[in-house]
């Protein structure tokens, strides 16, 4: 007897064939838009989502996250994600050669410039984890909830990325983007209005993909040029969206010959962790991908910062965040702000509330 989970899978197939049978053209852009957003849907049924609630991802793994942000090891099975966390953190996660040595989730805590950050090694993940293959939604919910997705492949093995990226995708998880600007408002009544000054997608194809997505009545306002049906469904399903880092890694450099080391882009952080090579490297471009911040408080306007434990800030967040992290109470009262270090024009200088935190700035707030 075929379950409802197989006849969703099978449902999917078919449109992800039509769609890969159907040029892409501003004549087939309606028919494409509805394709996408019946796909999109499917996906997140399968998922264990819904598209009108929270975001889906099924049921996870329990993990206790901690620290001040929280990275995950995500990768094939056998790519070194459990060799690489005992060498940052002090955890102690099973190393073999063979598939799947970890089945569980691991977690570990690597310090580095004053910032606690929690890394997970979870189980390697397999093509087909998005339809929960091999662990995969108990993974991918893992991934959902953390701060940034480490990406690993070993040296021979890099075409496994696109792989990886596609089970992501087809979660819901979006790397290295950002949500489009389109704010959709439902409405009482009135059918579906669209604002869009900026053109690209016709009117006809946003109207319908909203009526399929299930917005009867809706005001749909643009604020950039969207010409990718795919972000407008993205712009309907913004509570199954994941919007998050990446970083791809290459391990087991040790291992590589002249052509495969050609081979690696610059964008790929390389390292082995049996030499050291590119271990320093990693700890760097991880803590820059993080956007952490290490904002250090003065008690006293001509005392000494305290520089051993840095309210940890997320870059582009401003003076008046650190405040309100502080004490909301305490804005009322608080009128000026002088800051030392990094971001000041000379010692001690009053700066706006609205102004920027950069690492390692020294600030003191008073009346």
């Amino acid at each position: 007897m075929t379950t409802k989970e197989e006849i969703v899978k099978i449902q999917i197939s078919r449109i992800e064939k039509e769609i890969r049978d159907t040029p892409y053209h501003k004549a087939t852009e309606h028919h494409h838009g509805i394709l996408k957003a019946k796909l999109a849907k499917l996906q997140t049924e399968l998922a264990g989502g819904s598209t009108s609630g929270a975001g889906g991802g099924g049921v996870g793994y329990a993990i206790r996250h901690s620290g001040d942000a929280s990275v995950v090891l995500l990768g094939f099975p056998s790519v070194g994600k459990s060799t690489l966390l005992n060498a940052l953190t002090n955890a102690e996660s099973k190393v073999g050669n063979y598939d799947f040595t970890t089945l569980g989730v691991v977690p570990g805590m690597m310090e580095y410039k004053g910032v606690r950050i929690q890394i997970l090694d979870l189980p390697g993940i397999v093509e087909g984890a998005a339809e929960n293959k091999g662990f995969g939604k108990k993974v991918l919910s893992v991934v959902r909830a953390s701060d940034l997705v480490i990406l690993m492949a070993d040296v021979r093995r890099t075409f496994f990325f696109e792989k990886i990226e596609k089970e992501l995708y087809d979660n819901g998880v979006r790397v290295n983007q950002r949500p489009p600007k389109i704010v959709i408002q439902r409405e009482m009544k009135g059918s579906i209005q669209v604002v869009n000054p900026f053109g690209g997608l016709s009117e006809d194809t946003i109207v319908d993909v909203a009526k399929e997505m299930g917005f009867g009545n809706a005001r749909i306002i643009f604020g950039e040029k969207i010409d990718q049906i795919d972000l407008l469904i993205d712009a309907f399903m913004q509570k199954q969206r994941r919007y998050m880092p990446l970083m791809k890694v290459v391990t087991k450099l040790d291992l590589a010959n002249m052509k495969e080391l050609r081979n690696l882009t610059p964008d790929l952080v390389k390292l082995s962790v049996h030499t050291k090579e590119g271990v320093e490297d990693f700890k760097e471009r991880l803590w820059y991908m993080l956007g952490k911040v290490r904002v250090y408080l003065r008690r006293e306007r001509n005392g000494l910062a305290d520089k051993i434990d840095p309210l940890i800030m997320h870059r582009g967040e401003t003076l008046d965040d650190v405040l309100k992290v502080l004490s909301s109470e305490m804005r009322e009262d608080v009128q000026k702000v002088y800051i030392w270090g990094n971001g000041s024009k000379f010692p001690g200088q009053e700066v706006s509330f609205s102004l920027a935190v950069e690492d390692q700035m020294e600030v003191w707030f008073g009346r």
